[in-house]
């Protein structure tokens, strides 16, 4: 069963959540939370594995909030935003965020989101989500920080590099001439060498380092 927490400051928009994820046998709502501060709260008492964030909230928002979840590896967090190309989105994403959702997502594509997210993995599919992290790394304000990379192997870069290009495991063991098992390896090195705890931190950092540029290259 994947518990979830809901944290948006409209009673409708949870209303909507609710009735879209209990009717599934594996996917159960633990609580909501009308504001972020609640949120972080009710994610430390109630442990959900998904937590689905809305980024506008009072008293504390959901940038914030997921910072905060994050750091205390409760759970893994979701964004639900109304804008596919919000700048708050992208910090979102620097924060921790497992991924986003626009709130008119159709109903199975919340609900994979949910799960996704559960297993650990992230959601990088949709172009929307390397558009836009390709859109903030690109501003002048980004920070590059190559040094964050140096642990890495020229392997391990190679592979990185095709993470943030939005390759699967399976499209990079390809590309690379490498079996799945092996990639899994270095994603998992990866991570645990730069302290990281999915892939879309992965890709956020391979911006912001330099290692990938916008548009595509490496």
């Amino acid at each position: 069963m994947i518990t979830v927490l809901l944290a948006d400051d409209q009673p409708m928009v949870r209303a909507g959540l609710r009735a879209l994820l209990d009717t599934e046998r594996d996917l159960s709502v633990l609580g909501e939370a009308s504001d972020g501060r609640e949120a972080v709260r009710q994610a430390a008492a109630l442990r959900p594995d998904v937590v689905l964030m809305d980024i506008r909230m009072p008293e504390l928002d959901g940038l914030e909030a997921t910072r905060r979840i994050v750091a205390a590896r409760t759970s893994r967090v979701v964004v639900v935003t109304t804008f596919d190309l919000d700048e708050y989105v992208y910090e979102a994403l620097r924060a921790g965020a497992s991924g986003f959702l626009v709130k008119d997502a159709e109903p199975a594509e919340l609900r994979r989101a949910v799960r996704v997210a559960a297993r650990g993995d992230a959601l990088l599919s949709p172009g929307v989500t390397r558009r836009l992290i390709e859109e903030f790394a690109a501003r002048p304000a980004a920070r590059r920080d190559e040094s964050r990379l140096t642990a890495l192997t020229a392997r391990e870069r190679e592979v990185l590099g095709r993470i943030a290009q939005g390759q699967s495991n399976g499209q990079i063991a390809e590309t690379l001439f490498m079996s799945p098992a092996t990639v899994k390896t270095h994603v998992n090195r990866i991570m645990s060498k730069l302290g990281l705890h999915d892939r879309a931190q992965l890709v956020v950092l391979a911006y912001e380092s330099g290692l990938v540029r916008p548009g595509g290259g490496v």
